[in-house]
């Protein structure tokens, strides 16, 4: 079979039916979609972690009060020690993928400290952990309706406050969710 549709740069939104506790009521954003698998980072689960306690910790000063306050998101269920900053297209750091040309995703300590001197991307959200899907993993569960995909707005991952970026995501696609049950159902 064929891979036919990749969903980079969508959003995947947890449909009210799926109970997995690391899914449940979550927007992923997709950062890679190919036969192989998907990789995406969850971008409404605030930690109790302030970019400040992170920096503090790699020991990478920064005396900006706005820095230190960004909240940290749980990316994912997978590699839950390792960051990853999604964020606006422009400069390249030491580990950046490009996923088109207004988003990439990067995993290197360089733009942690390009962030604390106020000197990152424009827009940036900040995880530990991602998600990931293996091959055709992604592909049975959105044929089950655990998951709707639908196009992505930086608005939401970048300036809407978490606990609204869930509603958000899937009124993109002219669904409210609260409307939406949590049961299966095929027609």
């Amino acid at each position: 079979m064929g891979f036919s549709t990749s969903l980079t740069n969508h959003f995947l939104i947890a449909m009210p039916g799926l109970a997995d506790p690391n899914f449940a009521h979550t927007v992923a954003y997709v950062c890679e979609h190919s036969d192989q698998g998907a990789m995406g980072i969850i971008i409404n689960r605030p930690l109790e972690v302030t970019l400040g306690e992170l920096l503090d910790q790699l020991d990478i000063h920064s005396g900006l009060a706005a820095v230190r306050k960004t909240p940290i998101y749980q990316g994912g269920p997978l590699q839950t020690d390792r960051g990853f900053v999604l964020h606006t297209a422009g400069p390249a750091f030491d580990s950046t993928l490009n996923i088109n040309d207004e988003m990439s995703v990067t995993t290197s300590r360089d733009i942690l400290e390009a962030i604390a001197e106020g000197e990152g991307p424009l827009q940036c959200m900040i995880a530990l952990g991602y998600a990931g899907w293996g091959s055709g993993q992604l592909e049975q569960e959105l044929s089950a309706n655990a998951w709707l995909s639908g196009p992505t707005d930086g608005h939401i991952i970048f300036r809407l406050e978490a606990p609204s970026r869930w509603l958000a995501a899937a009124k993109l696609l002219g669904i409210d969710m609260n409307l939406v049950s949590g049961e299966a159902g095929h027609a």
